[in-house]
């Protein structure tokens, strides 16, 4: 099949992408198609992102310090590891009072890096099955045998467990906090009692909770209060803390071994100085950004029982799913948002499973609930 032929495939199903200009404007507000909308689709949870007030602070430091260096040039194992990368990741240390951190460029970078580091061929590697598509790149990446689990079906990890550990040298589970397409969360308490009845390696990937939840914005695993039983949390910094790159909560043996073995750490340009900079003053900060928690979480209670009582099955979550089915359905609704004024992407498979084509809404804290109640009115009633 040609390369044309493919695309045209691709079309016909519905399910063609590409690439947008979206350019952000004030608050939670972008410019798409010489439009201004509300931007319902970004990850930028706390809306530091475009906090002008935060960032008009951060250029004055830097100004003031003079340290506007903008390439790295080299990797972190070369010349491109400057005093910011031990900063950020001494200060991500302290905040997860952890033995160490490693900071990655990207949550894309650290998940197809660490796995395959880490794993052997007598391992095994068990996943949620709604495993980010990163996760699962960096489990084929690796040399261990996997399975994946039913999503959040527990009693099913248990069950392999109990029949195969004693096959395999090690055994990682691995999972997301909050999941990304559904917005629902993991009982990390009860994968800490697992993985320690089995003797497991627990790996967490907060992408989309760290910022967002716990007192300090720590994640999930400071709700639930398992930090320190948890063998890998990782976090990214492209999304509440508005900046980019990611980490890894790891003891310091772990940590070393990464450092000599994760290819996409050892064979990759570091990030400039100014976004290391960046991500130094967002994460000294980021335990202080509770009144953006608390909007957040204030929006999330209202939009939940909205869309419960339209009858959509979603969880209070800052990230809701408008299940739609059919792909053209989702297109539809999306185009007819954008019209009204409101930025929403349908999220299409194979990034969901066939007929779960939805709207997949997310909340910012600089959103206004006015702003919210307006876009509702628009959403079919999925109760009939």
């Amino acid at each position: 099949m040609t390369y044309d032929e493919q695309l045209a495939g691709i079309e016909s199903a519905g399910l063609l992408r590409k690439l947008r200009a979206v350019e952000s404007l004030h608050g939670a507000y972008c410019r798409y198609n010489n439009k201004q909308l509300l931007n319902l689709t970004s990850n930028d949870y706390l809306g530091l992102a475009n906090n002008a007030q935060l960032r008009e602070t951060f250029y004055k430091q830097q100004v003031e310090a003079g340290t506007w260096q903008l390439g790295a040039s080299s990797s972190r194992l070369l010349t491109g590891n400057t005093t910011l990368y031990d900063d950020v990741e001494d200060l991500l240390r302290c905040n997860y009072m952890a033995e160490a951190a490693l900071f990655y460029n990207s949550g894309y970078h650290a998940n197809t890096g660490i796995l395959p580091a880490l794993t052997e061929k007598k391992d095994l590697i068990l996943s949620d099955k709604l495993c980010h598509a990163s996760i699962i790149d960096g489990i084929r990446l690796s040399d261990a045998e996997h399975v994946r689990y039913r999503h959040l079906d527990y009693e099913q990890l248990s069950s392999i467990l109990n029949r195969r550990r004693h096959f395999y040298q090690r055994v990682f589970i691995v999972t997301e906090s909050v999941f990304s397409m559904d917005g629902d969360a993991a009982d990390l308490e009860q994968l800490v009692a697992i993985k320690e009845q089995y003797g497991c390696i627990l790996y967490v990937d907060e992408a989309h909770a760290v910022g967002v939840l716990g007192d300090k914005g720590l994640g999930l695993c400071e709700v639930q209060q398992v930090i320190n039983r948890i063998d890998i949390i990782v976090g990214t910094l492209g999304k509440a803390y508005a900046s980019v790159g990611a980490f890894a909560i790891v003891n310091t043996t772990i940590k070393r071994l990464l450092v000599n073995k994760s290819r996409t750490l050892i064979y990759t340009t570091a990030l400039p100085p100014v976004n290391m900079a960046w991500t130094k003053f967002v994460t000294e900060q980021m335990a202080d950004f509770a009144e953006e928690r608390k909007r957040l979480e204030a929006l999330t209670e209202f939009m939940y029982k909205a869309l419960f009582s339209k009858g959509y099955p979603v969880h209070q979550s800052h990230i809701m799913p408008v299940f739609l089915g059919a792909n053209d359905v989702a297109v539809q609704l999306s185009e007819h948002l954008q019209k009204q004024g409101y930025l929403v992407f349908p999220i299409r498979p194979p990034t969901v499973p066939v007929n779960t084509a939805r709207l997949r809404i997310s909340l910012t804290s600089d959103m206004q609930q006015a702003d919210i109640e307006r876009m509702l009115q628009y959403i079919p009633n999925n109760n009939e």
